[in-house]
């Protein structure tokens, strides 16, 4: 059984076993958190929510880490301006543990 669920504006496509890494949410390592299913999927059997479907999806989380960084560069060409920074991206590593 697969899934699509919807979290920090993102949707996942998730099955039992998956380990994704999402947006940070405010959940310790070992609590297990619920999302709503948007669409399930088993083979031919398609199930679409208006907006969500009845079943959820539970995962626990793993971890809390963070993205590679990128760089930004702000350039203006002819005018002698460029600005460099970067970014580093806070992710939450959820293991999904089941979709009903």
């Amino acid at each position: 059984m697969n899934a699509v669920i919807k979290t920090g504006g993102k949707q996942y496509i998730v099955k039992e076993g998956d380990i994704v890494n999402i947006e940070k949410m405010i959940a310790e390592p070992g609590e297990v958190v619920s999302f709503e299913a948007l669409l399930t999927f088993d083979g031919d059997k398609v199930t679409v929510g208006t907006p969500i479907v009845a079943g959820k999806v539970s995962g626990e989380v793993i971890a809390h880490g963070r993205a590679a960084k990128i760089s930004v560069v702000k350039y203006k060409a002819k005018s002698r301006y460029t600005r460099r920074s970067g970014h580093r991206q806070h992710f939450t590593r959820v293991k999904i543990t089941k979709v009903a």
